[in-house]
Formats: structure tokens, C-alpha cells, sequence
């Protein structure tokens, strides 16, 4: 008997850990991906005061796409709107 409940126990304190591990991995992705929406911002912060500074359409976008290239999904940093 006493085995049996030191297995279980075992069984228990592993599936504990497992559990706080698959929580830390989440928390590393949760903050990972701020960290990824912030780098967004800022390079459409910085696309919205190279329009403003009038630079033109087409440099910066190229701004924005050198800004967001390996960060977001397509070439306008994960945000197109319509013209």
C-alpha cells in the first residue's frame, strides 16, 4: 500500500511540474508577443511621422517594410488599410 501512494504522489508532483512548465512556456510566448506588438507600433509610429515629415507614400513604406521585415505576416507589418 504504501508504494501505491508513493507512486501516486509521484505521479501527482510530476504533473504538477509539467503543468507550472507548459505555464512558463505560455507566459515566455505571452510576453514574446508583446514584445512583437510593441515593435509593430513603433514601426507604424514611425511609418505615420515619415508621411508626416512628408516624405511620400512609397519611402515610407519601404520604412515599414524594412522595419517590420522578419517581425509580422506580410509586407505592411501585419496592418494594410484602405486607400
Amino acid at each position: 500500500m504504501f508504494k501505491r501512494q508513493h507512486l501516486i504522489t509521484l505521479a501527482l508532483a510530476l504533473l504538477g511540474a509539467t503543468a507550472a512548465q507548459a505555464q512558463a512556456h505560455k507566459d515566455k510566448e505571452t510576453q514574446e508577443d508583446i514584445e512583437r506588438h510593441r515593435a509593430m507600433a513603433a514601426a507604424h509610429e514611425a511609418a505615420a511621422q515619415c508621411l508626416k515629415a512628408g516624405k511620400g507614400h512609397d519611402q515610407c513604406m519601404k520604412e515599414l517594410q524594412a522595419a517590420c521585415k522578419g517581425l509580422a505576416i506580410g509586407k505592411y507589418c501585419g496592418m494594410k488599410h484602405a486607400h
